[in-house]
């Protein structure tokens, strides 16, 4: 464990508490907005609209992190601006109110991303990047654990209170902001030739980036534009006539295999490749979505989101592991805070996309055209992607 230094140990504790935070609210997040007065099709624009933001704004920001030669700052200001926008939906329920509220949080999610996941990439070595960002995967999954657990104790005692829930997620926010004042900026970037960085300067960044992390990118967005919101495998589980407490088990215990296994996957990936490990998650995508197409027992559920949490613990830190392997040291946030961009853009693509087909074709269809869509991405992977990792470490 010598590997974890103490900068990714924080950055893990900070992203563990803000996931408990923010997962705390994700069960009851719906069903707030409906109480007070939201329609599904609104409350689909305040999401659509706050992960368009995330999105841009990643690419934007990563760019800047790269352009000053700063993190740190990039770190704290967005842990800072979801910390503080939990408890601001509890205040006022106006719709611009509640909109402003979510951009700030998911605003503040695209100011972090890029600058985060380029700190943890030069704690590592390219042969310890699936260690690093599978350990870190594993602990921000802890609170995606915690979050939910502690909502349902509190409604549990208090139902339907949902105002002070939100109030409530202020505490793991502000642990999260307060952890992050520990960082200190490490990195060395000559910045005397920097140039003004426009909102969309990082778009540049695909035109001047080697031919291998195109196609790499591309075969992740092909992936994430049929890998719709995890909302839609819920809802299948619900219309099996699951109670929303067995709903809410079964995603607590994907998220806790999810934890559990990311850091062992991260380990292993280090050793059979980063490319090996992510097909396998692929593969068990795939899996998960043809299996649940058509199921209604609770077990079999139960087996098909064990499979989902070991997928996503081999496809989540792994991506970023491998980009971060194949982009210039100087460009680490601007490669990843670019993908995760065009990644927030083609997930509300998916979700459209996965909304339309159940409400046109039924729900197994859904679940059936993403399973084989993804082996079309597998195929993409196993016959593009066939040139060897090349390390950049300049």
């Amino acid at each position: 464990m010598k590997y974890i230094t103490r900068t990714v140990w924080i950055l893990s504790l900070v992203s563990l508490f803000t996931d408990t935070a923010s997962e705390m609210l994700y069960p009851v997040m719906p069903i707030y907005l409906k109480s007070i007065g939201f329609s599904i099709a609104l409350i689909g624009i305040l999401e659509g609209f706050a992960e368009a933001i995330a999105g841009l704004s990643k690419g934007y920001f990563g760019k800047l992190s790269d352009s000053t030669g700063k993190r740190v700052p990039f770190v704290q200001v967005g842990y800072a601006l979801s910390a503080v926008s939990k408890p601001m939906m509890a205040f006022f329920i106006y719709p611009l109110w509640i909109f402003f509220a979510r951009t700030i949080d998911r605003f503040g999610k695209g100011i972090r991303t890029g600058a985060r996941d380029a700190i943890l990439s030069g704690e590592a070595t390219p042969q310890t990047k699936g260690k690093i960002f599978g350990f870190h995967r594993s602990m921000d999954t802890l609170g995606a654990v915690l979050g939910p657990a502690l909502a349902l104790v509190y409604l549990y005692c208090y139902p339907e209170n949902y105002k002070m829930l939100f109030l409530i997620a202020l505490i793991p926010g502000l642990l999260a902001f307060a952890a992050s004042l520990l960082l200190k900026e490490s990195i060395s970037v000559n910045t005397s030739t920097k140039k003004p960085v426009s909102f969309f300067s990082f778009v540049k960044y695909w035109k001047q980036s080697t031919p291998h992390y195109r196609k790499l990118v591309i075969g992740l967005l092909l992936f994430t534009l049929f890998n719709s919101s995890d909302v839609f495998l819920l809802l299948k589980i619900k219309q099996s006539g699951l109670s929303d407490s067995m709903v809410i088990g079964i995603y607590i215990f994907y998220n806790l295999v999810y934890a559990v296994v990311a850091f062992p996957i991260g380990m292993i990936a280090d050793k059979m490749g980063l490319k090996n490990i992510f097909i396998f998650g692929l593969v068990l995508f795939a899996l998960v979505y043809f299996g649940i197409a058509y199921n209604t027992n609770f077990y079999v559920y139960l087996f098909l989101f064990l499979l989902y949490g070991v997928y996503a613990a081999a496809t989540e830190g792994i991506s970023k592991a491998w980009i971060s392997n194949i982009a210039e040291k100087k460009d680490t946030a601007t490669a990843i805070g670019s993908y995760s961009g065009f990644q927030s853009i083609g997930a509300l693509f998916a979700s459209s996309f996965a909304g339309f087909t159940w409400y046109v074709f039924g729900m197994e269809a859904t679940f059936i055209v993403t399973g084989i869509a993804t082996v079309g991405v597998l195929i993409y992977f196993l016959t593009v992607m066939r040139e060897p990792l090349r390390i950049k470490t300049g």
